[in-house]
């Protein structure tokens, strides 16, 4: 039986784009899979509590990758749910140290030096992990009928989840702000292309894309030669 999902859209700071976070029922709880950044944290809370999600209820935080947009209220909602937070190993190290390019290829040193006075993870917002997901993990025990797929590409620790209906949240691997697409932001463009073609075999119906709306993935596949 599908569980249902709630999107949650949250602008970016400086009104930059929006970034997508998924609520998702499992069992007598929830799974949010992204948690936006920390500039529409209230906000975030206002959405959840709507939802039904209370302290206590929110199971896992599923983290697609270590990027500020989508961890940043990570360690907030641990303290106020008490919820687990899951995600790729090899992405931990943004998380643990509020660096957006560690474990990436490196920029030059001027906008080294000045994107993460906007776009890091303040002292507050820095965690370890709970879980380190891994591909093929089962999310069951959580009440969530889903596993994990490394989806390399966007980072070295780009992560998706596919549930047993065949819905796909995707994180940074595509998006739709215009039409569905490889993300244009990639760390490695071979690792992507090799994540994109694997999604292929895989009777995927609904893609949820960390940014832009959702859309088939045949809609996708149609339009690009994979």
């Amino acid at each position: 039986m599908s569980q249902p999902i709630r999107t949650i859209s949250l602008m970016l700071p400086f009104h930059m784009t929006r970034v997508n976070c998924y609520l998702v029922e499992a069992g007598e709880g929830h799974v949010l899979i992204d948690t936006g950044s920390s500039n529409r944290r209230a906000e975030l809370r206002r959405e959840l509590d709507g939802a039904g999600c209370k302290p206590g209820s929110l199971k896992l935080i599923v983290l697609t990758h270590g990027d500020f947009d989508h961890s940043g209220n990570a360690a907030y909602l641990r303290r106020e749910f008490g919820a687990k937070i899951g995600m790729q190993r090899d992405d931990a190290g943004m998380i643990e140290r509020g660096d957006m390019f560690f474990n990436r290829k490196k920029p030059n040193a001027l906008i080294r030096a000045l994107l993460p006075l906007v776009f890091g993870l303040g002292e507050s917002d820095r965690f370890e992990p709970d879980v380190y997901l891994e591909d093929g993990d089962d999310l069951s025990p959580y009440g969530f009928a889903a596993g994990v797929l490394r989806l390399p590409g966007h980072s070295k620790g780009s992560i998706g989840v596919l549930t047993a209906e065949g819905d796909l949240f995707c994180g940074d691997l595509l998006g739709n702000t215009d039409e569905p697409e490889l993300n244009s932001v990639m760390d490695d463009l071979t690792a992507a292309n090799a994540s994109v073609a694997r999604l292929k075999g895989l009777g995927i119906g609904t893609v949820y894309p960390g940014h832009g709306e959702a859309f088939l993935m045949e809609a996708f596949l149609g339009n690009k030669q994979v």
